[in-house]
């Protein structure tokens, strides 16, 4: 077990699992959006709440939310301890050097990773909280009845501080995923010369394109 305990207390093992969670919540996202693009279809909420539907009583899907839960929870916590411990080694002379030679986008990964997961524990309260423990009015499609979750997300979206907070958490998001796509790849070893080039590219797109495209379901209900 010894290894395990390495995994856990030792700077590599911790950038390990922050890799790889962090790969995780990547590919959630790219399925969270899916989902949420459903929010901007003609049809009265009746996909959204399909899609929900679907989504909170699937056993499997149930299992993964749980590991998600997890991992953002792990993620932040590490990130927490790396962040601590790299500013003790670095000393303040070599933390200015360092400073120089790196992005912005890596320099505050710590503050970025907060504003995100703050912005978690707000949109949970909103949405997962009130979904589970809320008064939730309900509609039937072919027989089934399930909650109007649309309705809940569609009177969020109207609160004008919400919609701000959401597209500035989103901004927030794609600096980090600027950093954090390549820097995953490069910490399980999966880098190399000839690929680099190729998935810092598309690290670079998917922290443009996944932010913008969240940011823009909200944007365009508040307005439209």
């Amino acid at each position: 077990m010894n290894w395990f305990a390495t995994l856990f207390t030792s700077t590599l093992g911790r950038k390990l699992i922050m890799a790889l969670t962090g790969l995780f919540l990547i590919s959630f996202l790219v399925i969270h959006l899916i989902g949420n693009l459903q929010l901007l279809k003609d049809d009265g909420g009746e996909a959204f709440n399909v899609y929900a539907y679907f989504m909170t009583h699937n056993p499997l899907i149930k299992t993964i939310s749980y590991t998600l839960y997890a991992s953002i929870l792990i993620h932040a916590l590490w990130a927490l301890f790396l962040s601590i411990q790299n500013r003790k080694a670095r000393g303040s002379e070599g933390y200015a050097i360092s400073n120089k030679a790196s992005s912005v986008a890596s320099r505050n990964m710590g503050i970025l990773g907060t504003v995100i997961f703050i912005f978690i524990v707000i949109h949970m309260r909103q949405f997962w909280a009130e979904m589970h423990w809320g008064s939730v009015p309900t509609k039937t499609y072919d027989g089934q009845e399930v909650k109007d979750l649309y309705t809940l997300v569609a009177d969020i979206f109207t609160q004008t501080w919400y919609v701000a907070l959401y597209v500035i958490s989103m901004i927030m998001l794609a600096f980090h995923l600027w950093h954090g796509f390549a820097s995953a790849f490069q910490t399980l070893g999966l880098n190399h010369a000839k690929y680099n080039p190729a998935i810092k590219f598309v690290g670079q797109v998917f922290a443009i394109v996944i932010p913008a495209l969240f940011a823009w379901i909200p944007i365009n209900m508040f307005f439209f």
